[in-house]
């Protein structure tokens, strides 16, 4: 099973969410989207823990269970799809998380959340993830 970290799952895995690692442990590969790396990266440049939080993204992305997958034109392409979808049944979500969907799509992951707006994309592979 390949599994894809939303943003807020990334955060929820550093601070020892329960359900997060064991789905992460029992991930056969974690695909890791540069979009979610740009949303984590601004809340690094934006806090007062930059040093260490990179330190904690990098460690991480070394991973040999961890790839980073870019944006391609198929990225962008089930992007467009989605949000025309839900432009069309007048559900629409944050932009970004089109993109993190669209990746998801792409990766043939699952895609591990908090945010419930994800259940509004049809074909989506989503897991809600519990508060702890």
């Amino acid at each position: 099973m390949r599994i894809l970290l939303d943003t807020n799952a990334y955060s929820a895995l550093l601070r020892g969410h329960d359900e997060v690692a064991h789905r992460v442990r029992r991930a056969e590969q974690v695909v890791f989207s540069t979009v979610v790396a740009g949303e984590l990266l601004l809340g690094f440049r934006l806090g007062a823990r930059l040093k260490k939080n990179m330190a904690e993204l990098d460690a991480f992305l070394e991973n040999p269970y961890v790839s980073v997958i870019p944006v391609t034109l198929t990225t962008a392409d089930r992007f467009a799809r989605i949000a025309a979808a839900l432009r069309a049944k007048g559900t629409p979500i944050p932009t970004n998380d089109i993109w993190i969907a669209a990746h998801a799509m792409e990766a043939g992951a699952e895609l591990l959340s908090f945010d419930a707006h994800f259940r509004t994309i049809d074909g989506l592979a989503w897991v809600a993830l519990s508060p702890a």
